[in-house]
């Protein structure tokens, strides 16, 4: 067989499996990313409902112009209350960051050591945690302390655990992931130890830290430790494919806030206004300036984007099995980024 046929076949072969593979991609998701982009970044979000999001908030701040506000669909599908921009959210792993920064200051004010082990800070997790005397706190602010991640526990969504401690157990007595320092491996379950670590440490709660020394200093006042501390009807409803219950009032113990909330502490973040002297150096040296979070009826985007000098918050509260509406919502997100860039560039 000469090499022209056997370059023919595998050609061939190639365009298959390309227009196979086709098959099993949602066409939902082929459309949103081939259709011409809007003008606008409302019109984005409008047509995004039209793809099964329930309800959607944007919110841009690029410098030298005013922040710009952006919803559709809904705040409360059954009580047909529209989408409003100001509304509370819960804003699930993008809490790390805030913890993140709190860990570092603690870590410059000699209260924490990146150093010290997880033995060292919790000896009764020893045996119950593999190489517990291994684990470093700096390991775990990076993921890579090889601890499972507790929401990977097989019951953990059948069986839901009721408090902390119930929530902790489903990561306890399981072999590593990995070795220490070896790998990287999101884990919820360290940065649960982490904000536990700060509570023991303080001897009051890491959210009250974070209150005090990160949310007053910037003047945030709608960002919040639970679902308890607010009205229950100025959170977002949350919704699950093919699930007619609001799961607001699932995962009440989260942080919640509102998207220009999270914009304001993004842009301090990553323009280091939320650090004092010497806590940026240590952060840099532990964690990201970015982040997203996921949760049944909850999904969110914060990142700063340097070559436009802007931040830009998404949040959508529609998630499902499958996880398209993830890889969906990450579509709308960089469909939203280029209108953002264009209406830059135009000016």
């Amino acid at each position: 067989m000469t090499k022209k046929k056997i370059n023919q076949i595998l050609r061939i072969a190639f365009i298959i499996v390309s227009i196979s593979s086709l098959y099993f991609v949602p066409w939902i998701l082929v459309k949103a990313w081939i259709k011409p982009l809007p003008n606008k970044v409302q019109e984005q979000l409008d047509e995004a409902i039209s793809y099964g999001f329930d309800g959607m908030i944007v919110y841009v701040d690029q410098a030298g112009k005013p922040p710009e506000f952006y919803a559709s669909g809904w705040h409360d599908r059954d009580n047909k209350i529209p989408a409003y921009p100001q509304a509370l959210f819960k804003i699930a792993s993008i809490s790390k960051l805030y913890v993140a920064v709190a860990t570092s200051k603690l870590v410059k004010h000699k209260r924490l050591s990146l150093d010290k082990t997880l033995a060292d800070y919790f000896p009764e997790l020893v045996g119950r945690v593999e190489n517990a005397n291994r684990i470093t706190l700096r390991m775990m602010v990076q993921h890579r302390s090889g601890i499972p991640n507790f929401v990977d526990h097989p019951n953990y969504w059948t069986n839901p655990p009721k408090n902390k401690q119930e929530t902790l157990e489903y990561a306890l007595d399981l072999p590593a992931d990995f070795e220490p320092g070896e790998d990287f491996g999101y884990s919820n379950t360290n940065y649960m130890l982490i904000s536990d670590l700060i509570d023991k440490t303080l001897g009051y709660s890491h959210q009250q830290y974070i209150r005090e020394e990160i949310l007053m200093p910037l003047g945030l006042k709608n960002t919040f430790g639970s679902i308890h501390e607010v009205n229950i009807d100025d959170v977002m409803s949350g919704y699950y494919v093919g699930v007619e219950e609001d799961l607001k009032n699932e995962f009440t113990g989260l942080m919640i806030a509102t998207a220009e909330d999270v914009g304001i502490f993004l842009r301090a973040l990553n323009d280091g206004s939320v650090f004092n002297e010497g806590e940026q150096e240590i952060y840099s040296s532990i964690y990201v300036y970015k982040h997203t979070g996921l949760l049944v009826g909850y999904q969110s985007f914060a990142e700063y984007h340097k070559d436009i000098d802007a931040v830009v918050i998404q949040f959508n509260n529609t998630t499902n099995f499958d996880g398209y509406d993830w890889n969906l919502a990450e579509i709308i997100y960089s469909r939203i980024l280029k209108i953002v860039k264009s209406k830059n560039h135009s000016e």
